[in-house]
C-alpha cells in the first residue's frame, strides 16, 4: 500500500523472520525506559474520522502497524487523500460534503477487526457499494453483530457463510436512525452505528448494559460533533443527532495500554526488574488490567499525568512483584478484554488461583483466545482450567520462580497469543518457541526491539537459560 506521494508506509515488520523459529528464554532483570507505541484504537479512528471530515486532519504518533496501514488503504479507496509529511506526521484530506464513493477494488482490511467494523459503519452513511475482505483470521470472525443493525438502518448486504467476510454492502445513503441495545458489550458495534448515524437523518441511540471504550464519543467531539451520553446503572446511553459534519483537526495519538501490558507483565514476573513505560493512555475504559495487577500485588505507579488528543496519559513505573491470585470482577471485562491472555501469563506466577469469568467474547477474537491461551500455558507446564466463558490459572512456578517451558506454541495468527507466549518464555527453564511472529506487526511493530532493549531474551538466536 502506498500513499498518494508514492511513499510506502513503514510497517516495521518484526526483525525475526519466518525462516527461523522465534523463541524466548530465561532472562535477567529488565531495566530501562520505553515509549509505548501509538494506540491502535485511536489510530484507526483518527484515519476514519479524518477521511470523513471537511478539511485537513493531521495525526501525530500514528501507529504504523499492519492493521492501521490496512485502514489507511481503505480510506484512500473511499476517496480520502492521505500522505506522510517529512516531519513524520500524517495528513488526511477528508472527503467532506462529497462523501465516500464506491471503491474501484475490493477493500482489504487485512487482520483489522476494529478497522473493518468501523469502516462498514462509516461507509453505510453514503450512497455506495463496497466489498470488504480480510486475511484468514479476520474472515473467520462474525460480522452479524454490525451487519444486522446496519440492515435495520437500511443497508443491504451479502456475506460468506452467513456473516463472514467477504461481505458486500450496498447503501443508498438515506438510512433510518436506530435505537439499539447491543446484546454484547462491544465498542466496535457502538462505534459502527454512531459512524453510520453521522450521516443519518434523526437520532441514533445506543444503549449499553456495560460501559465500553468511549474513544469514538471522545473523538467525535474533537471533530466537532455533539454526542450526548449519560450513565444508566453499569452502562450508558449514547445519542447522536444526524446528519452531523465532522471538521478536520489535529490528533496526537497516545500510547496503547494494550501494548504496554506486555512489558508491564514481563517486568512484574522477572526478578530485579525496574522499568518505566512512557506516554500510556489512562482512559478508564482501558485500564482494567492495571487495576487487576495492582490488586494482585503488582507495583504499578502512574506519574506525570497530562492530556493528549482528548485522552489522559501517564508514565507507568513497574517493578518485579510478588503476585497473588484473585477473582477478576466480570464487570471489568470490557475494560481489559484484549489483555486476558497476558493476564493469564502473570497468573502463572501468582500464589493461589486467578479466576477469570465472563469473557466468552474472547472466543471470537483473532483466534479463540480462551482455548489458545489455555493451550499455550499447558504446553509449558502451567496449570489451567478452561471453561466456556473463562479460565482459571493456578500458581505454577518453582522455588526459583520459573516454569518448565519448552513448549512450541501455535499462535493461530493471533498477535496477542504470540506476544503472551514470548513473555512467558522469559521465566521458562527451557525456551518457549512460537510458530509465527510476523503478525505481531499488526499491533506492536517495535515489540522485538523494545523488549530486547529492556534486556528480554527474545529473538531467533537467543541465549540459553544456562547463560543467564
Amino acid at each position: 500500500m502506498t500513499s498518494d506521494t508514492g511513499q510506502t508506509p513503514e510497517t516495521h515488520a518484526s526483525k525475526p523472520g519466518d525462516a527461523r523459529p522465534i523463541q524466548s528464554g530465561l532472562s535477567a532483570d529488565l531495566q530501562g525506559q520505553i515509549i509505548a507505541p501509538g494506540d491502535k484504537s485511536i489510530s484507526h479512528r483518527s484515519l476514519i474520522f479524518g477521511a470523513m471530515a471537511h478539511g485537513t486532519t493531521t495525526i501525530h504518533g500514528l501507529l504504523e502497524g499492519a492493521d492501521i496501514i490496512s485502514t489507511l488503504g481503505a480510506m484512500q479507496a473511499f476517496g480520502a487523500v492521505i500522505h506522510k509529511n517529512p516531519d513524520g506526521n500524517w495528513q488526511v484530506e477528508g472527503v467532506g460534503a462529497k462523501g465516500f464513493t464506491t471503491p474501484d477494488t475490493v477493500v482489504d482490511c487485512g487482520n483489522a477487526g476494529t478497522g473493518v467494523r468501523l469502516i462498514m459503519g462509516a461507509a453505510a452513511g453514503y450512497n455506495l457499494r463496497a466489498t470488504f475482505t480480510g486475511d484468514a483470521s479476520l474472515s473467520s470472525r462474525p460480522m452479524a453483530r454490525v451487519l444486522d443493525p446496519l440492515s435495520d438502518m437500511g443497508v443491504t448486504y451479502s456475506a460468506t457463510n452467513g456473516d463472514r467476510l467477504p461481505v458486500e454492502i450496498t447503501s443508498g445513503g438515506a438510512l433510518t436512525s436506530i435505537d439499539y441495545t447491543p446484546p454484547h458489550a462491544s465498542a466496535q458495534v457502538k462505534s459502527c452505528l454512531l459512524l453510520a448515524g453521522v450521516n443519518t437523518d434523526g437520532l441514533t441511540i445506543i444503549r449499553e448494559s456495560k460501559l465500553t471504550r468511549d474513544h469514538t464519543e471522545n473523538m467525535l467531539e474533537a471533530f466537532g460533533v455533539k454526542v450526548d451520553r449519560h450513565t444508566v446503572g453499569d452502562g450508558q446511553v449514547v445519542k447522536l443527532r444526524g446528519p452531523a459534519a465532522l471538521h478536520g483537526t489535529h490528533i496526537t495519538v497516545p500510547g496503547d495500554p494494550s501494548s504496554a501490558a506486555f512489558p508491564i507483565v514481563a517486568a512484574l514476573i522477572t526478578p530485579g526488574s525496574d522499568i518505566v513505560i512512557k506516554n500510556v493512555m489512562m482512559n478508564a475504559t482501558r485500564t482494567g488490567l492495571f487495576e487487576t495487577l495492582i490488586e494482585m500485588g503488582g507495583f504499578l505507579r502512574a506519574d506525570n499525568f497530562k492530556k493528549s488528543g482528548g485522552e489522559m496519559i501517564a508514565d507507568i513505573h513497574v517493578k518485579h512483584s510478588a503476585l497473588n491470585g484473585i477473582t477478576v470482577p466480570t464487570s471489568r471485562a470490557p475494560s481489559m478484554i484484549d489483555e486476558y491472555p497476558i493476564l493469564a501469563v502473570a497468573a502463572a506466577f501468582a500464589k493461589g488461583t486467578t479466576v477469570m469469568n465472563g469473557i466468552g467474547e474472547l472466543r471470537v477474537k483473532e483466534s479463540d483466545r480462551i482455548a489458545a491461551t489455555a493451550a499455550l500455558l499447558r504446553r509449558n507446564g502451567v496449570n489451567v482450567t478452561e471453561r466456556d466463558d473463562g479460565m482459571s490459572v493456578s500458581f505454577s512456578a518453582s522455588q526459583s520462580g520459573t516454569i518448565s517451558g519448552g513448549g512450541h506454541v501455535i499462535t493461530h495468527h493471533d498477535h496477542r497469543i504470540a506476544m503472551s507466549a514470548l513473555v512467558l518464555g522469559l521465566r521458562a527453564e527451557t525456551p518457549i518457541s512460537i510458530d509465527d511472529g510476523a503478525m505481531i506487526a499488526t499491533s506492536f511493530p517495535t515489540f522485538f526491539e523494545m523488549m530486547s532493549g529492556l534486556g528480554a531474551n527474545i529473538g531467533t538466536n537467543i541465549d540459553t537459560p544456562s547463560a543467564k
